[in-house]
């Protein structure tokens, strides 16, 4: 059984398919007593899974980004909004993206209401305007740009002969092309700036896949590809462009895509630590959006001059194990 890397934040589309994803994972979840209505073995299940509980978050304390424009596509929820609170936390002015427009309110005036400072603007990474608009109206807000974290995305999960040239379209177009735009816009704000940094969302996928992610897996391979090619085009302009590759992530948009979102906040943490126990060789369990925004800010910071069109993992050994 497989599940579907959560760097992606449905604010950019509103359409997302992953029926083999939901057959496994029930099954997971009545193989483990752990179905809404099982709620009696649950005390059990929590002491099955209780090896891998994730690590508590503490905010680093760092100013890292004090005064620095970043713009972040994809944000309204996972590791998107995990990454606007992040850099808020580390003194920088923080302009967002999504379709969600509740939501992009909610996490800007969380961010607001902790001290930080952020602009929600309501984008959709398909419409080109749209991605032109939100990096200019974001440059125009706070000044300038230095950073990028283009993290926005899709998946229709499905074998390649049973997608839609229509489907297959809006993953590429939304996870591609999406960024494509998002880099095509922010990179003369950088130039005029000096340099700065861009970290593009990928996935573990793009390393090694599973049945039913072909467009998925396309778009995000495509990716790495664009970065490298990014990182050479602008290199001895100053501006440093690396790929994040996450593992899966507990984000809202997994519940959604597994059928499970109903499930008590207890009995899915357990489901889901039993499933990473046999398909997350190393730490044995799903990321939290936190753990890969935090590595998404060490990438995007000046820590590392000298990192640029890489390819940074970070999977909790998922992709080690051959």
């Amino acid at each position: 059984m497989t599940t579907d890397e959560n760097d992606i934040d449905t604010a950019t589309s509103g359409a997302t398919s992953a029926e083999p994803n939901r057959r496994k994972l029930f099954g997971l979840a009545a193989a483990s007593g752990l179905v809404v209505g099982a709620t009696a073995g649950l005390a059990g299940g929590v002491a099955l899974g209780a090896d891998s509980n994730p690590p508590v978050f503490r905010p680093s304390g760092l100013r890292r980004f004090e005064n620095k424009v970043v713009l972040i596509t994809g944000a309204t929820s996972g590791i998107g909004a995990a990454a606007a609170r992040l850099f808020a936390a580390e003194g920088g002015r923080v302009a967002f993206c999504g379709r969600r427009v509740e939501r992009g309110r909610a996490v800007e005036q969380e961010i607001r209401a902790a001290g930080g400072e952020a602009t929600y603007f309501r984008t959709d990474v398909l419409v080109e305007d749209e991605v032109r608009g939100f990096v200019d109206s974001a440059v125009r807000t706070y000044g300038g740009l230095d950073v990028a974290f283009n993290n926005a995305g899709i998946t229709i999960q499905k074998k390649l002969h049973e997608y839609s040239a229509e489907e297959f379209d809006r993953v590429l177009h939304t996870n591609l092309r999406g960024t494509f735009l998002a880099i095509k816009y922010e990179v003369p704000h950088l130039l005029r700036a000096g340099g700065g940094t861009i970290v593009v969302t990928a996935s573990s996928n793009a390393l090694a896949t599973d049945t039913s992610r072909g467009a998925y897996t396309a778009s995000k391979r495509g990716l790495a590809g664009l970065v490298q090619a990014a990182a050479l085009d602008y290199a001895a302009d100053g501006i440093r462009v690396n790929t994040l590759i996450p593992g899966t992530t507990d984000t809202e948009l997994i519940r959604r895509a597994s059928g499970m979102e109903a499930l008590p906040d207890d009995a899915w943490q357990v489901a889901m630590r039993q499933w990473a126990k046999s398909n997350v060789p190393g730490l044995g369990r799903l990321a939290t959006p936190h753990e890969i925004a935090s590595f998404a800010l060490t990438l995007a910071s000046d820590e590392h001059p000298y990192l640029t069109g890489a390819q940074l993992v970070i999977d909790g050994g998922k992709t080690a194990h051959a």
